[in-house]
């Protein structure tokens, strides 16, 4: 229909019985769902959607609702600069991505069976971790001119290219592709150790001329995200490292773009999608401009996304399916060129067949099944990813040239400048774990004290000394190692006795909340339900801790006479699970926001936990 109400031939539109929305009806409509929810005064003034507002560890903030005012600049095309939307002209529409298996086990027999069950079974490439004299027998059987071999190889990358290329035999040399994975920077980063960049350029220069589709150097992103960072600095320090490379193998001989095309750049992908989908689209944007003002082409950045290390929970670490599964979507709606995806047990130890095949066919579903790769940037377009991706970029060259202006990545590196920024994020970041503003599920949200735990043989060691390593769960999971001591030792869990207040429709809701909050810490609530006497059951429990837990009416009428009641039956502290308040004889107060690891700590030391 035309403005006027009538008809267009062969035109249907479909919105012209409704009256055009305006972002102010949006703002009264979200006023009124805040009001009914208690989240907006009566008399708040300013624009409600404040409310709804967040913002990463990058200062970035994040609105509930873009618009085309609000819309960044436009994204070009794929396959050309600034590479935004992809870093060839058909995407990964011809194949889909690189899906990449991690193999680590010692044994090169086992790591041989894994490998040629994942080619078997969809994937297309190895990532092997693994000492270069085990090359032989780990490749056994697979036919390399076909699955391509990424190592990494540590500091021996001169062997390990000499081990993988004696396994190219009869593969014409113009055939042979893969990455020896020498990543100088990357080592120093982990080790603490100053690696010099010079042998591993001359031997990227060497290889070049020979072997046209071998990668030498690996950009590794990976220590800077599980030492704590955002994405931004993960970004920043890698290209970065980039940089460095780029001086040491132009100073070997190679022009920029021969240099460029010696890089593959390995990025974490992480379970927040959003921000996963901008930091590879902004990444490609960064390298692209670094390439151009170097005097070369401006190039797409070959990337390498590896499911986040340091999301992995040892606790019910069947939820880890779930954040791979958010985080391999993410890599492939980004555009990387090869995903690799952690078995859910991979912070536990090493990976059984079981975990290897769930994350080999998480993959393939979202490949095969769900044609993930069938349409090329299905973010573009996206307000809030175009947006996102510009101010991750801006976010992203800023941490760049401040690491340039310290002398580049390995002087910032051995000053302290990179490792001090990251741990200022991770403090950051700590803070919002504690408070469980960053829940984790299954460990600081909806904890199961009953889980049977997942045993693994141990992972080989890694040589640590430089920036820390470090997982989101890991202050929760040691209260409950703690708590698995006590067990052991004991017979029986530390205990908190939830005093619960009135009928069940008052008190349920706090009491399921402080339930979870104390089993994060291994601590087991024990709950009467609607009791009588709440100081009876108390003695009946066996705790020595008590958690009041009601409606704020009980609360005021009933809390002062039952934690005095309760210090009488012997209860060391009382606690309440509410806003802290004027409550005569409760030690403290357990709520939304409130710090989780310390209130979990004192329990556990109150209750003689060691």
């Amino acid at each position: 229909m035309s403005p006027s109400g009538a008809t267009t031939p062969g035109h249907l539109d479909l919105a012209a019985e409704f009256e055009p929305g305006t972002r102010a009806d949006w703002q009264r409509l979200v006023a009124g769902v805040l009001r009914k929810s208690g989240a907006l005064p009566e008399n708040f003034a300013g624009a409600p959607e404040h409310l709804l507002a967040g913002r990463t560890y990058d200062g970035i903030d994040l609105q509930p609702l873009y618009t085309a005012e609000d819309q960044a600049p436009p994204a070009g095309f794929p396959g050309v600069p600034p590479f935004v939307r992809g870093g060839r002209p058909e995407g990964s529409v011809r194949a889909g991505w690189d899906l990449r298996t991690l193999h680590a086990d010692p044994d090169p027999a086992v790591t041989n069976r894994a490998a040629l069950a994942d080619l078997s079974n969809g994937a297309t490439s190895l990532w092997l971790r693994i000492p270069a004299a085990h090359y032989a027998a780990a490749l056994d059987g697979v036919h390399l001119d076909l699955a391509p071999v990424v190592l990494e190889p540590g500091e021996d990358y001169e062997n390990a290219a000499k081990n993988l290329l004696e396994l190219f035999a009869g593969v014409p040399d113009s055939e042979v592709s893969g990455g020896i994975g020498a990543d100088p920077v990357g080592l120093r980063a982990r080790t603490g150790d100053r690696h010099d960049l010079a042998p591993a350029a001359e031997l990227a220069a060497r290889l070049a001329k020979r072997y046209p589709k071998l990668r030498t150097i690996v950009v590794d992103g990976l220590p800077f995200h599980e030492a704590g960072g955002s994405d931004a600095q993960e970004l920043g320090a890698s290209v970065a490292a980039g940089v460095a490379y780029l001086r040491a193998l132009t100073a070997a001989g190679l022009n920029v773009d021969e240099a460029a095309a010696q890089l593959e750049f390995r990025l974490a992908a992480t379970a927040d999608q959003f921000l996963t989908i901008a930091k590879l689209r902004a990444a490609r944007r960064v390298w692209s401009r670094i390439t151009e003002v170097s005097g070369g082409t401006a190039h797409g950045m070959r990337q390498h996304a590896v499911t986040s290390p340091a999301m992995l929970t040892q606790r019910d670490p069947w939820v880890n399916m779930v954040r791979a599964t958010v985080a391999c979507f993410a890599a492939g709606v980004g555009g990387a060129d090869a995903v690799t995806v952690l078995p859910f047990d991979a912070a536990i130890g090493l990976p059984d067949s079981f975990s290897r095949r769930i994350a080999r066919n998480t993959q393939s579903i979202l490949l095969e099944e769900s044609r993930l790769a069938g349409v090329i940037d299905p973010a573009g377009g996206s307000w809030y990813v175009e947006n996102l991706t510009d101010a991750l970029a801006n976010a992203a060259w800023r941490e760049f040239v401040e690491i340039e202006r310290q002398g580049g990545v390995v002087a910032a590196l051995d000053s302290g400048f990179v490792a001090d920024r990251l741990a200022a994020t991770w403090a950051a970041r700590s803070a919002r774990l504690a408070t469980r503003q960053d829940p984790i599920t299954g460990v600081s949200e909806f904890p199961n004290l009953a889980e049977e735990p997942v045993e693994r043989p141990p992972a080989p060691s890694v040589v640590d000394g430089g920036l820390p390593r470090v997982r989101y769960a890991q202050s929760y999971e040691r209260l409950r190692d703690r708590s698995d001591a006590h067990l052991a030792e004991h017979g029986e869990r530390p205990k908190i006795f939830l005093a619960t207040l009135g009928p069940l429709a008052a008190h349920t809701a706090r009491a399921t909340f402080a339930s979870n909050l104390f089993q994060a810490g291994g601590i087991e609530p024990v709950n009467p339900g609607a009791v009588d006497d709440v100081v009876t059951a108390f003695r009946a429990s066996g705790a020595r801790i008590a958690c009041l837990c009601g409606s704020d009416r009980s609360y005021a009428e009933h809390a002062e006479q039952v934690a005095a009641g309760l210090r009488e039956a012997g209860a060391a502290e009382v606690l309440l699970a509410g806003k802290p308040g004027e409550y005569p004889g409760i030690n403290g107060f357990v709520h939304a926001g409130c710090d989780a690891l310390v209130v979990l700590r004192g329990l556990l030391e109150t209750l003689g936990v060691k």
